[in-house]
């Protein structure tokens, strides 16, 4: 068996013929278990993808093959999507006076009553909602709710679970909770996930491949870490981690002399030093902002700012002057 469940081949859906709205020429494969992460600015075409990846959008070009099989078009089947994808949207779809237990195994058929159960049971403690069994949805907060929605689409052995900004409903607290447990759900079952989100923090913390798409095109795809640090363009470098980004003749007047037109790094390369020495250069500390455990600073020299990490808090304050060095950088 093929070990890829899904391929994208050539895949375009345009929306509006004069502006770009939708998705250009996009191709790729997902590995079956895969975790996938499509990441992207609002307005660059990652819901269309994944709509059209399910069945659910008639494309213009291309196609979507699943386990070897081409997924057929909402024209082409009297009920859109495919029968063993899941798509769990931003409202969750729940039934919201039912309860949760009622919820979940109304995805299931009656065929078998006991089986029924098990299942059900089994899904809600997996994502740690049993207590939750007898709660309306009305009752539940936003957190709640998404695992439900999870649980409904889990219950019926989906092999890929589609997840639309899972996240935008969930306060920063739960954020990390869920996604740990889409981590684990997906190790445990086996099955394979495509997340789509706004938020790159939630690409590097769980998946196992980056798809970054900007204005309807694939830009770049790969493993989190590798995308992070070698990024292929200047947005894939902002988006992932905010990074500076440089005109040539700012860059210059850093002493960093680059025949391309944009320099790119990130704070974290930004080496500050204990003493003077000639590796760095004199910068004056603008400012400062606390981000818990480390702080950023906004540096100038020869009116040029860039950002650099200060994990001893305290250590550099405000109108400080500092040694500085920029230990690798990116031409773009």
């Amino acid at each position: 068996m093929d070990e890829n469940i899904i391929s994208v081949k050539h895949l375009t859906k345009q929306y509006q013929t004069e502006q770009v709205s939708g998705i250009i020429d996009i191709n790729f494969d997902i590995k079956r278990g895969e975790v996938i992460a499509i990441i992207g600015e609002s307005g660059s075409g990652k819901s269309t993808l994944l709509k059209s990846i399910f069945g659910f959008l008639k494309v213009d070009e291309g196609e979507v093959m699943f386990n070897g099989k081409r997924v057929l078009g909402p024209h082409e089947q009297l009920i859109p999507g495919h029968k063993e994808m899941k798509m769990v949207t931003q409202d969750f779809s729940l039934n919201i006076y039912a309860k949760v237990y009622d919820n979940i195994a109304s995805a299931l058929s009656n065929t078998d009553v006991k089986s029924k159960q098990e299942k059900t049971v089994a899904m809600m403690e997996h994502l740690h909602i049993g207590h939750l069994r007898e709660k309306r949805i009305t009752e539940l907060s936003g957190g709640e709710q998404q695992r439900v929605a999870i649980a409904r689409a889990m219950v019926t052995d989906t092999k890929l679970l589609l997840l639309d900004e899972p996240f935008s409903q969930v306060d920063a607290l739960l954020k990390n909770q869920l996604r740990a447990d889409i981590k684990r759900i997906a190790a445990e079952t086996g099955v394979t996930v495509i997340m789509v989100s706004h938020d790159p923090a939630d690409g590097l913390f769980l998946a196992d491949q980056l798809l970054l798409i900007k204005d309807g095109k694939l830009i770049q795809k790969g493993e989190p870490s590798f995308v992070y640090n070698n990024p292929e363009h200047v947005y894939t470098a902002q988006i992932l981690g905010n990074a500076v980004v440089l005109h040539a003749e700012e860059a210059a007047k850093l002493g960093i002399m680059s025949k391309t037109e944009t320099v790119v790094f990130y704070p974290e390369w930004v080496e500050l030093k204990t003493g003077w020495s000639s590796a760095g250069k004199r910068f004056e500390v603008k400012d400062v902002y606390y981000k818990g455990f480390y702080e950023e600073l906004l540096l100038e020299r020869n009116g040029v700012m860039i950002r650099a990490i200060q994990l001893n808090r305290g250590e550099h304050k405000k109108n400080d002057h500092v040694q500085a060095n920029i230990g690798r950088f990116l031409n773009f």
